[in-house]
């Protein structure tokens, strides 16, 4: 009798582990998805914040065309360069946006 708790309470024990397991490998799914899923958002917001969404009437088929066209610039040979001045670009942009009223002239 007393073998047969023993069995029952390492068993229990075994389940518990396993089942802690499974959670832990769950929540560094559920974190990974979750980083994807907030990367993703960002990009879509710069979509936005660029106003490309408006200026294409929210056409995903045009967004993606125009999406395709800068990949393909991407493939050039002159690709670094295009980085760079896009990468200014932006840059500038964000700066213009966090500078107080009074700075722009």
């Amino acid at each position: 009798m007393a073998t047969n708790d023993a069995e029952r309470r390492a068993k229990a024990a075994r389940h518990r582990l396993e089942a802690r397991r499974a959670r832990m490998d769950a929540r560094a799914w559920v974190v990974k998805r979750r980083e994807r899923t907030r990367h993703l958002i960002e990009l879509g917001g710069l979509v936005q914040k660029a106003g490309l969404v408006d200026l294409t009437r929210d056409d995903r088929a045009t967004l993606y065309g125009a999406f395709l066209s800068l990949a393909a610039m991407l493939k050039a040979d002159d690709a670094e360069h295009t980085l760079a001045l896009w990468r200014r670009g932006g840059k500038r942009a964000f700066e213009a946006e966090f500078r107080p009223a009074s700075e722009i002239r």
